[in-house]
């Protein structure tokens, strides 16, 4: 078996769709394929960009055309300028990019949290429910922070059980909203991102000038996360997966 079988072999065991990273770590358990290579993992991002079975949904995110259909009844749908504002496709980049934290969190040995109303949303060929590691948000303080950060997006806890990182993913919703909830929880010692395409950034900027935020971004407890960046992160992530020991 060749490398690009290999490769479509696992997107049919994978449902026809993958993450690079799900890729990178399940095709190697094909036995009857070689990989005579010191850079498997840019491998197969070759295979996926360059075959004509295979095609893009979103960045890191691929998929097999015979299963095209089947995705899409899923809500699994290519962005165009056409249907970039419907309902389907804002809700899919939310839990795709929700995805993306949830196995960040997870590889970096974090308990991860997304709140209870996206536990059914999907992320590739996997519930956002079945990935986080923690499926009631712990009670680390007073019960009204607690409920107030019920409802962010993708928490990781550390092995405390505090709180160490809220991200907020901001597809087209109101930046405001999310950092009005970082303002609440601003007295713990917790990283705050707002996850957002790079064409927010202005628009992120411009409400953190706001003098209701002055504190928060004088104390830079607020960072604008890039939706390239982190598939970027992602990608290194996993990519680090594969090395048994780091000098960085």
């Amino acid at each position: 078996m060749n490398q690009k079988e290999a490769v479509i072999q696992t997107l049919e065991k994978l449902g026809g769709i993958a993450t690079l990273g799900q890729l990178n770590q399940e095709v190697f358990k094909i036995k009857d394929c070689e990989w005579k290579t010191k850079t498997p993992f840019a491998s197969i991002r070759r295979i996926v960009q360059e075959h004509e079975e295979i095609y893009k949904i979103k960045p890191g995110l691929w998929a097999l055309k015979s299963h095209k259909k089947e995705l899409e009844q899923r809500g699994i749908i290519v962005e165009t300028e056409k249907n970039k504002n419907s309902k389907e496709v804002k809700e899919f980049n939310h839990s795709y990019y929700q995805g993306l934290l949830l196995t960040i969190g997870n590889l970096l040995h974090y308990g991860t949290f997304v709140p209870n109303q996206d536990k059914n949303k999907f992320f590739a060929n996997e519930k956002l429910g079945d990935m986080r590691t923690i499926q009631n948000i712990p009670n680390y303080s007073f019960d009204n922070f607690v409920s107030r950060s019920s409802t962010i997006d993708v928490i990781w806890f550390n092995e405390r059980n505090m709180p160490d990182s809220f991200f907020e993913v901001e597809h087209s919703t109101d930046i405001q909203n999310s950092l009005m909830k970082f303002y609440d929880l601003q007295d713990f010692y917790t990283r705050m991102f707002i996850v957002a395409d790079e064409r927010r950034h202005e628009e992120y900027n411009k409400k953190l000038d706001y003098s209701s935020f002055a504190k928060m971004k004088n104390d830079k407890r607020v960072e604008f996360l890039s939706y390239d960046e982190l598939e970027r992160q992602y990608r290194q992530t996993i990519e680090l997966q594969n090395i048994h020991t780091l000098i960085i």
